[in-house]
């Protein structure tokens, strides 16, 4: 048996990497935790991780970081390795998603710039293989109060469930209200329950006769998504 090591040139080469993460942010002022981003399948191919982000602001320069498996520390920067992919939108631009064929599983960062800062998300572990995301249109509408319809919904995933996003829009995926809550019912539009909110000021008063869409997405402690509900409905 022969053994080597990798001499200093190699291992300068190594740190040096453009594409690692660590190389990326390396003296710059970053904030962690800033992104806010999840992780499902898609609906039609388990092997096809969708990787939702919202862009705050004027944020620019959207990039995905990807680790070679799951089985690495996801709070070590240099196990992350740029993806070559461009973003897409989702609700039509208000939100964005990167979408990529993966046959293994791993965590993901993704990182924006902002006012002279990097912004990143917080690890996404993905889990298409062994926890493919469910969809789902069991979502109960009330609509006794006139123009503000009650949404309830029943979670899954159980102790794997931190928090649920809500997106009422149009047909046509125009965003209405962003909101997250820990609790499995809104109303639209009240935010007593609300924790987190991407609403852009007061949404409209909703039409009668109107069709809408909600869509929930119950997300784990991990930012996987577990479960994606979508329902089209009809305000009476």
């Amino acid at each position: 048996m022969v053994l080597t090591s990798c001499s200093s040139e190699d291992s300068n080469s190594l740190i040096n990497d453009p594409n690692l993460l660590s190389t990326y942010l390396e003296d710059k002022t970053i904030e962690t935790g800033a992104v806010i981003a999840c992780s499902a399948n898609s609906s039609t191919n388990s092997e096809v991780v969708e990787t939702y982000f919202y862009p705050e602001g004027n944020a620019s320069n959207f990039k995905l970081y990807t680790t070679s498996s799951s089985d690495v520390d996801p709070n070590t920067f240099s196990n992350y390795r740029l993806v070559t992919i461009s973003d897409v939108p989702f609700f039509n631009g208000y939100l964005r998603k990167f979408e990529r064929l993966s046959t293994t599983e791993e965590w993901l960062i993704v990182t924006y710039e902002l006012d002279g800062e990097i912004k990143l998300s917080n690890p996404i572990r993905t889990k298409n293989l062994t926890q493919p995301s469910v969809f789902s249109n069991a979502i109960v509408i009330n609509q006794e109060e006139a123009l503000m319809p009650v949404f309830n919904w029943e979670a899954n995933s159980g102790m794997n469930n931190a928090i649920f996003f809500q997106v009422l829009s149009t047909i046509d995926d125009e965003l209405i209200s962003g909101t997250y809550t820990y609790e499995t019912h809104f109303q639209y539009y009240k935010t007593s329950n609300v924790v987190l909110n991407i609403t852009d000021g007061i949404p409209p008063d909703l039409t009668l006769g109107q069709d809408y869409k909600f869509t929930i997405m119950d997300v784990s402690e991990d930012n996987w998504v577990n479960e994606v509900f979508i329902s089209q409905f009809t305000i009476e």
